[in-house]
């Protein structure tokens, strides 16, 4: 060993993948910085992909089309739930036949995710699922992603994120297989937008359960960096931060919804929160129990942290005891139980914070328990999943509220 290699002996060594993303606004109006932009990208045809709430029943998307004036050429809506394959090969189709030469995504995670994997699939000339599915993403045994040498997209994206699920700060994306009813993800440094908009006047319009809860998901993104065993000081400090901005900021919002300022703090939070996964850091068995739940029944991305979330940090236990104490300091909790600290911000929320909550009987435990054994981060929890069994008593601790009595 040579004398420089035996004096970095010992040091805990990560490597981050950068996010691409080119730049990102916050507090200025959607309108005026998305029509900046396509002006700034030369673009010609920008294809609008947006949430079919926020096209139907507010304003936004219209002042966004006016302000792109003669440079819009088409908006789609119909992205479901969890960004199912078949909605993004027809909005694929929709933005070839377009000619987009610019994709804008104005909605939740679900609408965003669609939109990343949509200017992939444009750049690969996919027109089915079968052209989707060579997209997808495959791993090596370690757990990470393979690279398989796939040109990147040609389009520029702008996100114009109306939630908190944070999609928008990470080249990796999930789209539901509805036949096989799992989540496979797409990943390309190529599909970070080139810009990101953090207008927190567009979030005036998503639902109140939408927002908080995907705030939730945000502070799940935090609080599975912290306890991590691959993290690192750099993403262990902003995921610290992460959850001051979020703690007080989502119950700012819940009492005022009014606050401008208390929403960018969160989306703030949630830039920080993603920096983490963004970079490579695996996240652990909430998530993956999360994306079974979604996948098996269809439970929205958020309410799935809130429910997951401090049972998982319950199972956890002494495992992650110093991480429970950053967390418990980073969202002013004192020396209180993390999973109790978790559980009672949930409730103060007016979230969903059980199972039975989100209509998950026992029946499913064992469907679900199998997906997150094939989930990518059901391998990477802080305590490992050494089996089927190991999940289902993490969902029979999320069932009823019960396992709270007393934590």
């Amino acid at each position: 060993m040579s004398g420089i290699e035996s004096a970095h002996e010992g040091l805990p060594r990560t490597e981050l993948a950068g996010s691409g993303i080119g730049r990102v606004t916050m507090g200025y109006p959607a309108a005026d910085i998305v029509a900046g932009e396509a002006a700034r990208q030369g673009a010609r045809r920008v294809f609008l992909l947006a949430g079919r709430h926020l096209a139907e029943q507010t304003g936004e998307i219209t002042r966004i089309r006016d302000a792109l004036a003669w440079r819009h050429v088409a908006t789609h809506c119909g992205i479901r739930p969890h960004a199912p394959k078949a909605d993004i090969v027809i909005a694929t189709r929709a933005a070839r036949d377009a000619g987009a030469d610019m994709v804008v995504a104005v909605g939740g995670g679900s609408v965003i995710d669609a939109a990343k994997i949509l200017i992939l699939a444009l750049r690969h000339g996919v027109d089915d699922l079968e052209g989707l599915d060579r997209l997808k993403v495959h791993y090596d045994e370690q757990g990470r992603i393979a690279d398989a040498g796939l040109a990147a997209p040609d389009i520029p994206l702008v996100a114009v994120p109306a939630t908190l699920s944070g999609g928008e700060f990470n080249t990796l994306a999930g789209a539901k297989d509805e036949a096989l009813s799992q989540k496979h993800g797409f990943r390309h440094a190529g599909m970070a937008p080139v810009c990101v908009v953090l207008d927190p006047a567009i979030t005036l319009h998503t639902p109140e359960w939408l927002f908080l809860s995907t705030g939730v998901r945000a502070i799940d993104h935090a609080v599975e960096t912290l306890t991590s065993p691959f993290s690192n000081d750099y993403c262990d400090g902003l995921a610290e931060s992460a959850l001051r901005l979020l703690g007080e900021g989502l119950v700012r919002v819940k009492d005022r919804p009014g606050d401008l300022a208390a929403r960018l703090r969160c989306q703030i939070g949630v830039w920080q929160s993603m920096t983490a996964l963004a970079g490579g850091i695996p996240m652990g068995a909430s998530h993956a129990i999360g994306h079974a739940l979604g996948a098996v029944a269809g439970v929205p991305h958020g309410h799935t942290s809130c429910v997951m979330a401090p049972a998982v940090q319950l199972w956890n236990g002494a495992t992650v005891a110093a991480a429970h104490q950053r967390i418990a300091r980073a969202l002013d909790a004192g020396d209180r139980p993390v999973p109790q600290v978790l559980d009672r911000l949930i409730l103060r929320l007016g979230m969903p914070r059980t199972l039975a909550e989100v209509g998950v009987g026992p029946d499913l435990y064992a469907r679900i328990a199998e997906k997150t054994l094939h989930d990518i981060w059901g391998r990477t929890n802080a305590r490992a999943l050494n089996g089927p069994d190991d999940v289902l008593a993490i969902l029979r601790l999320a069932e009823d509220g019960s396992a709270w009595e007393g934590a």
